[in-house]
């Protein structure tokens, strides 16, 4: 097909190489402007930018598209479909209605559980035990268009927002793939019940709270990893949990059961495996504690 492709983030580079694999013309790559980014603020390109380019594809990044000049500019590339992933920006509707088929989005959940921003992050963090992605045809509403396909992934103990993006951006990648090449694509409305919706993470919701139940307290830290990165403080210091497993142990919450790192919870207790201080990298948990070790008794 003559597609044009909307995204910003890492999670459509991998939609746009899978469309690019299988030999579609992507004739526009439309994404996100340069933001300043760094300790020197410079601007920097997207990850669909830099991709794009090194494939020598056109290459747009409109503030907006709500002007009549860049909808008729949208419209003059004569595509079969636009595929939209994690763009950034609203479509209005002469955008949503000029290519041939439509635009079609791939969204990180099953649809209609967690529409919006946060999707990934939001399904960790309330304890679902799976997820998956939506194709759908879009339309003026925020992720309410009909869905073409979905393909649905298991949430393990074990499952960050890190490793599970990368997860979903494949599956949704095969899918999108796998719909484009229907010789028809036949859509359903999404279900009115099982709405919710996955707001955007704030920096003030990562601080963990160990009053909480072990589970509750691991699937906060793993919603939040790698980014923002859920954090607590010992002796002045933050350090953000980026991985742990729940243990069967109690004690006061706050507090830290051994010198490896098990902290107890308002019930269960978690053991820490991957952490990072302020102005550090990312470290397992023993090499975390040859730097800076933490003894049985220390209260968070």
């Amino acid at each position: 097909m003559r597609l044009v492709f909307m995204g910003t983030p890492d999670f459509a580079v991998t939609v746009l190489k899978a469309l690019v694999t299988a030999g579609h013309e992507i004739v526009c790559v439309y994404a996100q402007p340069p933001r300043p980014a760094g300790r020197g603020m410079a601007e920097r390109p997207s990850p669909v930018q830099v991709f794009a380019e090194t494939q020598k594809i056109e290459m747009r990044t409109p503030l907006s598209l709500k002007s009549w000049a860049e909808q008729e500019k949208f419209a003059s590339l004569g595509a079969d479909a636009a595929v939209v992933v994690a763009y950034g920006l609203l479509l209005p509707k002469p955008v949503l209605e000029a290519p041939r088929l439509g635009c079609f989005n791939v969204h990180a959940s099953l649809l209609p559980r967690w529409r919006g921003a946060a999707p990934i992050q939001r399904a960790i963090m309330s304890g679902d035990k799976e997820t998956g992605v939506t194709i759908m045809r879009m339309e003026e509403g925020l992720d309410t268009g009909p869905m073409c396909a979905t393909a649905h992934v298991p949430i393990l103990p074990t499952s960050t927002a890190g490793n599970l993006h990368d997860t979903l951006a494949a599956a949704g990648a095969n899918l999108m793939v796998e719909v484009l090449a229907r010789d028809t694509i036949d859509c359903v409305p999404q279900p009115v019940e099982g709405v919710t919706y996955a707001k955007k993470i704030d920096k003030a919701e990562a601080r963990i709270d160990f009053m909480r139940p072990a589970p509750e307290v691991r699937n906060h830290i793993h919603g939040l990893s790698p980014f923002p990165g859920a954090w607590f403080t010992v002796n002045g210091t933050r350090i953000k949990a980026l991985l742990c497993e729940t243990v069967d142990h109690d004690g006061e919450a706050g507090q830290f059961l051994d010198d490896r790192l098990m902290v107890s919870c308002g019930t269960g207790a978690i053991r820490l495996l991957k952490l990072q201080r302020e102005g550090k990298g990312a470290m397992e948990a023993s090499d975390f504690l040859r730097g800076f070790p933490i003894s049985a008794g220390t209260k968070i």
